[in-house]
């Protein structure tokens, strides 16, 4: 393997002078000797240390992606938009998973700042409780130049790409209500996470404004065992003339639907069903799912800008209520 100084070397120059043109020093090198360093490089087939680069730039062309999970669509399709947008910046995507650990939140963070990342995008909602120790690692990250934005809700006055979720939520209950739906369950996941707490106090506002009676709430996991039980939980309990089941992602609307099609309750003959979020490659269930659509993929794109320093720092996406075949017209 080539080393740096036996670029030098060929080359005749310092080290020093090796490793500021091969690992992307800010510092200036004169066009002669930057030509004779390239030139000896390419005859001796060198290949940079990227650890070295990153040293000599201050950061690696390295954007850090934290979610809460590699196998939910959500998220994936956040990937998919963050690494088209670092892509086109000549950076690098490194994605971690937190699977819903603060702790693992807070130790990914730590690592991608060993690890000299450009930026940090951190996707997905989290407990009010699980916020300062991140807020101090992330405080650490910034000291030394790190660029930070955010998947979901604002956090320390970080840039942020915040879905409106207690308004697309709000949304939907208009438009269920608008299809003469009175009665209301919804599956309102985990009680502390922010993401279901607003779209659950959007969907019950809005009720409450059209006059009609609260939903009945059902907490449980934010993923699709998590609607399963909660949908399980609804029937087992008796359905007490409600008509229509509002899950507060689509992840957990699937989970509903497999826990109703079990007991033998028709969808939408027997009971309508709507999510949150509209993710792609869940369109195609049968029947196809009444959901509130987020542009997910230029969320992810949005958030890379915005870490990157390009944009305002709070940039708001609305929902975008779409009726489908789960929801009849009572």
């Amino acid at each position: 393997m080539v080393t740096l100084e036996e670029v030098a070397r060929r080359a005749g120059v310092s080290l020093a002078t090796a490793s500021r043109v091969l690992n992307g020093s800010t510092r200036r090198v004169g066009d002669a000797l930057r030509e004779r360093v390239e030139r000896a490089a390419a005859d001796l087939g060198y290949r940079p240390d990227v650890t070295a680069q990153a040293l000599a730039r201050g950061s690696a062309d390295v954007v850090g992606l934290v979610v809460h999970s590699l196998t939910d669509p959500y998220f994936a399709a956040l990937a998919e938009g963050a690494m088209a947008a670092a892509e086109r910046r000549g950076l690098t995507v490194m994605i971690g998973a937190t699977h819903r650990d603060p702790a693992r939140e807070v130790a990914l963070v730590a690592t991608l700042r060993a690890q000299r990342v450009r930026a940090i995008v951190l996707a997905g909602s989290r407990t009010a409780r699980s916020r300062s120790e991140l807020t101090a690692e992330l405080d650490l990250f910034r000291a030394k130049g790190g660029r930070v934005a955010l998947v979901g809700q604002e956090l320390a006055g970080l840039p942020v790409v915040a879905p409106a979720n207690r308004d697309g939520a709000a949304a939907l209950a208009r438009a269920l209500a608008g299809l003469g739906h009175r009665r209301f369950a919804v599956l309102g996941g985990p009680p502390d996470l922010l993401t279901a707490r607003h779209r659950t106090a959007g969907f019950t506002a809005a009720l409450r404004d059209l006059g009609l009676p609260g939903p009945r709430v059902l907490p449980g996991g934010f993923d699709r065992d998590g609607g399963h039980a909660a949908a399980r939980a609804l029937l087992d309990a008796g359905l007490r003339d409600v008509t229509c089941v509002f899950a507060v992602n689509d992840v957990m609307a699937v989970g509903a639907l497999a826990a109703l099609r079990e007991r033998g309750v028709a969808v939408p003959d027997e009971l309508s069903l709507a999510g949150f979020d509209d993710i792609a490659t869940l369109r195609d269930h049968v029947p196809a799912l009444t959901t509130v659509r987020l542009p997910l993929a230029e969320m992810g794109g949005r958030a890379v800008d915005l870490a990157l320093g390009d944009g305002p720092g709070v940039v708001t996406v609305p929902g975008e209520v779409v009726l489908r075949a789960s929801a009849r017209a009572l």
